[in-house]
């Protein structure tokens, strides 16, 4: 089919989303607010909304008052159930799918509910919002005369009494259209190989030979993918293996870190980046301009959302509040109501609103991760941040990181311990302390009182982490690929200490 034509029927498409997108622009709060009634009607006579009388509560207020928030914890007995094959439990419809959660490493897998709703008209339709915008900017685009790689997760889908569960990218590619598979590569045979280290081999034997025009996956595990394709082939530029390729599709994780080795691999000024905010729970805030970098949260998905004020989390004055009272440039943590059966579900992220007309957000990082163990409040947008601007003083380039805490003893301060695998060394370590210790300060103004004359933090220290430390921690704790990713900051030296541990030995094999 010609691009123009391609192009006139997206461009038709886009005009007519772009009406419903207008209302939840014009008037976020009270779109907002349908929707949760919308909801609430909808589960009424779940065992869920019998327990808490859905039928009666005809207000915000009545639902704040009387639905508690919860945590997967709270949710885990009635998810299993659900698992077992029992219905109408938290959602009418039948919940077919859960999603496992794949993230930062844990002991425990979470089970989070996929419905038909949620699937189709928040995941799938999120998609296609993607493209709407891309082709909106960007009218020229030639992006259907190829393919998307797509980066999914590594796991295959297993079947359980009635149920399936799996990596959300493997029910999503598990309940794609047939034709949908015809404009992605890898096939779906691969996509849903569960091997990581054979399925990175056989995506980039199956894709070079594909004309290739998007990209879409986690920065981190992209990255390795790209490299791989590159030292196969011999060659120094992606453009030299897909010339047509045009966009970045990323998420799962900040690309502050990744930026400086895409521009390289990538060496395009006309190359586009769009960056998306979704996770197991549903798909919340898309970017829709170009070279940007904030991303417009999407209202009208089937997700209510509330929002707890960071300064106030996990504290005895902690407070919720409505869409309609956020304040830009103050961090929170995230509350979502979902078309999956989610009430008032935290699911762990932060965010920072950089509008409100629309409403715009940046992600922040996570309500666990982040070190306050001596007030400093280092979240994980202040510690990339700082490293990036660190990297490109020093002109070194890095893998991966982590950071936690180094605890007061007796008479001795604490401080923050890093380890870091470089991809390429500084030339001074000393001074790369220093550069990172100062821009550290110029970020986070609590991190800088607690540095000022040593009063309560010393000198931050760094370790380096020789190579592909972080890919055998996360191999060893079976969590290669997808959406795994390691865990930023901490409060606890746990995943540090298992790090240095490993450290020490020269190489991992299971």
């Amino acid at each position: 089919m010609p691009i123009p034509l391609v192009n006139s029927i997206a461009s038709w498409f886009l005009k007519k989303r772009f009406h419903q997108m207008e209302l939840f622009l014009k008037y976020p709060n009270e779109v907002q607010l349908e929707l949760l009634h919308v909801l609430l009607e909808t589960a009424k006579n779940t065992e869920f909304g019998k327990n808490y009388d859905f039928a009666t509560i005809n207000n915000y207020e009545t639902f704040k008052e009387r639905v508690p928030i919860r945590s997967y914890e709270d949710y885990e007995s009635i998810i299993e159930r659900s698992r077992l094959g029992e219905h109408n439990i938290f959602w009418p419809t039948p919940i077919k799918w859960f999603a496992k959660s794949s993230g930062t490493t844990s002991a425990k897998s979470k089970f989070i509910p996929v419905s038909e709703e949620s699937l189709e008209d928040c995941h799938f339709a999120a998609g296609k919002d993607l493209l709407c915008m891309y082709l909106n900017n960007n009218e020229e685009s030639k992006l259907f005369t190829g393919k998307s790689l797509r980066l999914g997760g590594s796991k295959e889908l297993y079947k359980e009494n009635g149920t399936s569960f799996g990596d959300l990218s493997a029910i999503i590619i598990d309940n794609m259209p047939f034709w949908a598979e015809f404009s992605s590569t890898p096939s779906n045979e691969v996509s849903l190989m569960s091997d990581w280290e054979y399925k990175m081999k056989a995506i980039v034997n199956e894709t070079i030979q594909e004309n290739v025009t998007s990209l879409a996956g986690v920065p981190s595990w992209m990255l390795v993918l790209l490299n791989q394709v590159l030292e196969i082939t011999g060659n120094e530029s992606i453009f030299d293996i897909w010339n047509n390729l045009e966009v970045y599709f990323h998420g799962g994780v900040s690309f502050e870190p990744y930026k400086d080795q895409y521009s390289k691999i990538l060496p395009r000024n006309s190359f586009k980046y769009y960056e998306i905010y979704n996770a197991s729970e549903g798909f919340f805030a898309i970017q829709d301009h170009n070279n940007s970098s904030e991303l417009l949260l999407m209202l009208d998905y089937g997700i209510f959302y509330e929002f707890i004020p960071m300064d106030t989390y996990g504290t005895k004055t902690e407070k919720v509040i409505p869409l309609s009272e956020v304040e830009v440039g103050k961090n929170y943590a995230i509350i979502i109501t979902t078309n999956a059966g989610l009430w008032r579900y935290k699911i762990g992220d932060t965010i920072r609103f950089t509008s409100i007309d629309p409403y715009r957000i940046k992600v922040s990082g996570r309500t666990k991760h982040h070190i306050n163990v001596f007030g400093e409040e280092l979240i994980i947008e202040n510690a990339e941040e700082a490293l990036r601007k660190t990297t490109k003083i020093t002109n070194s380039e890095i893998v991966d990181y982590t950071v936690a805490p180094i605890f007061m003893k007796g008479r001795e301060k604490g401080a923050h311990e890093w380890i870091i695998e470089f991809k390429k060394h500084p030339e001074d370590i000393k001074e790369f302390t220093h550069i990172l210790d100062q821009n550290l300060q110029q970020v986070n103004s609590d991190y800088e009182a607690k540095r000022y004359n040593n009063t309560t933090l010393n000198l931050l220290h760094i370790r380096i982490a020789r190579q592909n430390l972080f890919y055998d921690w996360l191999k060893k704790n079976d969590k290669l690929g997808g959406q795994h990713k390691v865990p930023r900051l901490s409060n606890k030296r746990t995943y540090i200490d298992e790090l240095i541990a490993l450290n020490n030995v020269s190489s991992y094999s299971p």
